[in-house]
């Protein structure tokens, strides 16, 4: 949102610019670099990194409009929020380099590793969770310590072994088989390098088993998933075994012990025919489906395993909506019993529109589905977005009123708290009652001034 942010919201940050610029020249750790102290016992010496802003709980916010100190210009950061107490922290960790518009974020297993994507020159920044800082490579310019990806990604992930790194990239050139565009990159984050390109047309997501054993790639845009080996990468073995035919796949997810994935056949909302969910046997040589079962009348681009419960997300196209509101379309949300592999949900949900790509369930099971590009409406009866909130325990669905597309959804581990991304605007969601936090006496709510795109727990 750098060059698209609204008139509205610009005013607002110049008007505090000066505040926040203030606030942060009068914090110690605001640098967003920490120090360290060694201690020697015997022959082994400790070295303990202390985190620059003094939290123990964190969540990270990708901010690419934070004020830099005089009036008009931003700078790209993260922002850092105690987890605990729900206030920002005078800490940041500044992003230098290519980095310059910071947005979609993924974290390594072991939360020591967060990947920074830029999409203004297809960067990714690496970023030390634990001292707050950047990472620099072998050469310690930081002019050169980011990741060039051949396009733009909106999936990435880190391996098991919280080193290697993966993004899907469906617009990379591609000049061998069939030349068609699409590849997933992978990545060394510890010396922070492009170390391979693997062809994948259409690639536009990745997803990696829970052993790290097995990526699958694929995009709505092709009906083949392609199973890729991650040990075979760099070897003479070709490590991509392509699975056809699907209804256009959006999304996938791993069974629990990696025996099966569950693929999303996004159906008509992706210009196929039926919507669908396809049982992926890895165990089987050759990889197969299983089974399928199908969603008539429902979308399925996004989907979230909770026990033996499988909930899916879409947008079939021309979904009525139920009275009561100004939108004309709505979005569908499906339950499936894994154990017996059946619709449970006796006519899909209403939720709303848009292209559904969040989801997330809190502490007390309330299901967070955010889209992007929903029908907003903002009038003086009526104010909805691209956020859907669904009760599990219920199945009521709560549509608040807040405009914008959801680009980040994160739940506060232990706590009845959901940390949201909509619109540009950082909001924390208080899921007993599905409302906006209600701060304490004496405390404001959090203003991330800036563009807060994406979110993520570290700690």
């Amino acid at each position: 949102m750098l060059f698209g942010v609204p008139g509205l919201k610009r005013i607002a940050i110049a008007c505090v610019v000066c505040i926040v610029v203030s606030l942060v020249l009068v914090s110690c750790t605001g640098s967003g670099y920490g120090s360290s102290s060694s201690t020697t016992t015997g022959t082994t010496t400790t070295t303990t990194t202390t985190k620059p802003s003094g939290l123990a709980v964190r969540a990270f916010v990708s901010n690419p409009l934070f004020p830099s100190g005089s009036a008009g210009a931003f700078g790209s950061v993260l922002n850092i929020v105690d987890a605990t107490l729900d206030q920002l922290s005078f800490s940041y960790v500044n992003l230098t380099g290519a980095s310059a518009h910071p947005g979609l974020m993924a974290l390594s297993p072991n939360k020591k590793l967060m990947m920074v994507f830029s999409s203004t020159d297809d960067s990714i920044a690496v970023v030390n969770a634990l001292s707050e800082s950047q990472s620099s490579n072998a050469s310690g310019s930081f002019a050169a310590s980011v990741i060039t990806l051949p396009g733009l990604t909106e999936s990435m992930v880190v391996g098991s072994d919280n080193v290697t790194a993966y993004a899907a990239v469906p617009t990379a050139p591609v000049t061998t088989g069939t030349s068609t565009p699409g590849a997933i990159a992978v990545m060394n984050l510890a010396n922070i390098s492009l170390t391979a390109t693997i062809p994948v047309p259409a690639s536009r997501y990745v997803v990696e088993s829970h052993n790290g054993t097995r990526l699958l790639a694929f995009g709505e845009g092709s009906n083949v998933v392609t199973v890729i080996a991650p040990t075979s990468i760099g070897t003479a073995e070709d490590p991509r075994t392509p699975v056809c035919c699907f209804d256009h796949p959006a999304w996938a997810i791993f069974s629990s012990d990696d025996s099966k994935a569950y693929i999303l056949e996004c159906g008509p909302e992706c210009g196929g025919t039926t919507a669908g969910i396809s049982v992926l046997d890895l165990t089987a040589n050759p990889v197969s489906v299983t089974q399928t079962v199908p969603l008539a009348g429902a979308g399925a681009t996004i989907g979230l395993v909770n026990g033996s419960t499988l909930y899916v997300a879409g947008t079939p196209p021309g979904t009525a909506c139920p009275s009561g509101t100004a939108a004309t379309t709505c979005g569908t949300l499906d339950i499936v019993d894994l154990g017996s592999m059946t619709v449970t949900s006796a006519m899909p949900i209403p939720i709303t529109n848009g292209y559904h790509h969040r989801m997330e369930i809190s502490n007390n099971g309330q299901l967070f589905v955010g889209a992007t590009t929903c029908s907003n409406i903002n009038n003086a009866s009526e104010v909805r977005g691209c956020l859907s909130i669904f009760n599990t325990s219920n199945s009521t669905v709560v549509i608040p009123p807040d405009n914008g597309d959801v680009t980040g959804i994160q739940p506060i581990t232990n706590r009845n708290v959901v940390y949201l991304c909509e619109g540009g605007y950082f909001r924390i969601y208080d899921t007993t009652i599905d409302k906006l936090q209600v701060p304490p006496a004496g405390q404001s709510s959090i203003v991330i001034v800036g563009d807060a795109v994406d979110v993520k727990l570290v700690d």
